[in-house]
């Protein structure tokens, strides 16, 4: 990792690929000009200068693989910068050359060898300077020194620049990057929880539509079976009061009445109102008017007490508490055979219960889904029992049955006493 954040950003691979042979065919034009009649000498800068540019060609541009071998590179430069020291020991003007090492120094070398190479080639650009410097003089000396580190010293500097601008801009990639990711991961969870508020959404309405199909059995059942029931029944009572016009006429009027009421609660279900019962009075008379209507069908007799303060509750709460005391009475007159009833219902701090309790033939509650039918003839009070018990524990309340069989019965459903909230 570290060599790759410190390799400097290369160079335009034109440049790196034309110039240095442009550098040195006008050297080499210069060269000749310079000394055409040297002899021995010029043939020996133009061998120099054909070995420099097959060194180039050979390794570098014929063979662009071995530029990622840092081996090979490291042998290439050290050679090439060979061939420049010596041509510029031998013509100074071979230090335009240098710019040549410069460029591949750059694009060739990594941290930390970039430095030493840049100042490889720095030290032979300022031996090119100083030339014609008298080095046997302390003035000389000197001013061979500065010429170096005015090579050297930026060079040196600018080889570090260009590494710390290298690791800033790999810094910046990879921080862009793990955005990138950190976005396609909110992306993905973004999409996540979409699906999931669909599946949840999906999952709501569907417990929407089980709960409206619980309600409505519940309604239906509480309200259209009840009152067929009773219709029937007093049908069944008017067969056998045939010799009995009286009688007869009574059993009559008692079906044509449940029919009306069943018919009116029908009506109340389609438009969702409150039972009709609650609709001109409150829990208690409802409930009083119920078991007087039931006493009078079934010739039970039936006691309706009152405990504590009345007072309004919220609507489902006296829907569920009447709804549970018309399906007590239902079961008492279908399978008690009782000859009393007592309703109570208790107004508490927190609470508000209601007690049906009857002294009929009484059963075993643990086979209550064990009596249960499919036959629509013939209903032995499972589901009435069951739509108590939903009613009351939607209200987060609580429903107990409590009986033996010769013992009578006893239905006891308690709410919380949540008042009713009158809009500001």
């Amino acid at each position: 990792m570290e060599a790759r954040m410190s390799r400097p950003v290369p160079p335009r691979s034109v440049v790196v690929t034309t110039l240095p042979y442009v550098l040195l065919a006008i050297l080499v034009v210069v060269t000749v000009a310079g000394k055409h009649s040297a002899g021995p000498s010029l043939f020996i800068d133009l061998a120099l200068c054909a070995l420099a540019a097959a060194w180039m060609l050979w390794i570098f541009t014929l063979h662009p693989a071995w530029r990622q071998r840092l081996p090979v590179m490291a042998v290439f430069f050290v050679g090439l910068t060979a061939i420049m020291t010596i041509l510029v020991i031998r013509d100074p003007w071979f230090g335009f050359f240098t710019a040549a090492g410069y460029i591949y120094a750059f694009r060739i070398l990594s941290w930390p060898w970039l430095p030493v190479g840049v100042a490889a080639v720095a030290m032979v650009s300022g031996t090119a300077q100083s030339y014609g410097v008298d080095r046997t003089t302390p003035l000389g000396l000197i001013t061979y020194v500065a010429v170096m580190a005015a090579n050297v010293i930026p060079m040196v500097a600018f080889a570090w620049f260009v590494r710390r601008s290298a690791r800033q801009s790999d810094e910046r990639d990879r921080a862009l990057e793990e955005t990138r990711h950190a976005n396609r991961r909110l992306e993905a969870t973004l999409a996540e929880n979409a699906a999931l508020h669909e599946r949840l959404l999906a999952q709501a309405r569907e417990a929407g539509v089980n709960d409206e199909r619980q309600r409505m059995a519940r309604e239906i059942h509480d309200t259209l079976a009840q009152g067929l029931t009773g219709i029937i029944t007093q049908l069944h009572a008017a067969e056998h009061a045939a010799d009995d016009p009286a009688a007869w006429r009574r059993h009559i009027e008692a079906a044509t009445a449940l029919a009306k009421e069943s018919l009116s609660e029908a009506r109340r279900s389609v438009h969702e109102l409150r039972p009709e019962p609650l609709r001109t009075a409150r829990l208690s008379e409802a409930l009083a008017n119920v078991a007087e209507r039931w006493s009078s069908l079934h010739d039970v007799p039936v006691q309706v007490t009152t405990t504590g303060t009345a007072r309004p509750l919220r609507p489902e709460a006296e829907v569920a508490l009447l709804r549970t005391a018309q399906e007590a009475l239902t079961n008492v007159a279908k399978h008690a055979r009782a000859t009393r009833v007592g309703v109570t219902l208790s107004y508490m701090e927190h609470q508000v219960a209601l007690d049906v309790r009857d002294d009929g033939a009484g059963f075993d509650p643990a086979r209550i889904h064990e009596d249960t039918t499919d036959d629509p003839r013939e209903d032995r009070g499972g589901f009435g029992l069951i739509a108590m018990r939903q009613r009351i524990e939607g209200l987060s309340g609580t429903l107990q049955i409590e009986s033996e069989p010769g013992t009578g019965t006893g239905i006891s459903a308690c709410v919380p006493a949540e008042p009713v909230r009158i809009p500001a």
